[in-house]
């Protein structure tokens, strides 16, 4: 007598029926936690089945494999497989439209949430004129003959710049002399040794000294024309 579906014993018949392929029960254990059922369990009613011929097993060393009785189910016949081969890659043909209906679908949804809302362009249109009136503003100033910023405070910044410069230049030619000396006979090849040291040289983070040196000489210049 088959048992009842809702039983230990008819959820593990239902299930290897239904896989119809070799299973061990931690397989059965793994797939079956949906269930709330614990490994003991699934092991006793898969054993429970086996011994009552429900379900067909084999033993390979300490391991049993379990699996549906085949006898339960209809053979198809050559014409049959072929109808099914049909019918599959008929589906599959579908399926593939349907995945290309819903990528399309997709598309155009992430096409739509991107474009602004109404409010939203009005916000950012607000937003731009006060900007652009800013900006008129200051140029307006500076048609005028306006000074924005101060001569002492202009001369503040530059001394500052200079001596930042001056500063990296000292500093870079030390560390230069330095390197030259620890490297001079040393065998590690330097890139690796400065890779180790986690060191890393003004190119590595996209600085160059030669732009700001040139951008202190033409401030010198001004400078001097100016007096």
């Amino acid at each position: 007598m088959p048992p009842k579906s809702d039983s230990v014993e008819g959820i593990v018949l239902g299930f290897v029926n239904e896989q119809n392929r070799p299973l061990n029960s931690q397989n059965a254990a793994d797939a079956l936690q949906k269930f709330n059922l614990k490994k003991t369990a699934v092991q006793k009613a898969l054993d429970a089945l086996a011994d009552s011929g429900q379900i067909s097993f084999k033993e390979y060393g300490k391991q049993k494999i379990y699996i549906a009785r085949q006898d339960q189910f209809e053979i198809p016949n050559s014409e049959e497989l072929e109808e099914m081969k049909k019918r599959n890659a008929k589906l599959q043909e579908e399926l593939a439209d349907q995945k290309k209906a819903i990528s399309e679908v997709e598309s155009e949804v992430r096409g739509l949430q991107s474009n602004l809302t109404l409010a939203e362009i009005t916000s950012k249109e607000t937003k731009l004129q006060s900007e652009v009136q800013e900006m008129e503003e200051k140029l307006n100033k500076l048609r005028s003959g306006v000074t924005l910023v101060k001569p002492e405070d202009r001369k503040i910044i530059e001394n500052s710049f200079a001596e930042k410069v001056s500063q990296w230049k000292r500093r870079k030619r030390m560390f230069k002399e330095l390197w030259d000396n620890i490297t001079e006979n040393s065998p590690k090849d330097q890139k690796e040794f400065k890779e180790e040291l986690g060191l890393e040289y003004d190119e590595d983070v996209d600085v160059n000294l030669q732009s700001y040196s040139d951008m202190l000489a033409s401030l010198n210049k001004r400078r001097k024309f100016s007096r």
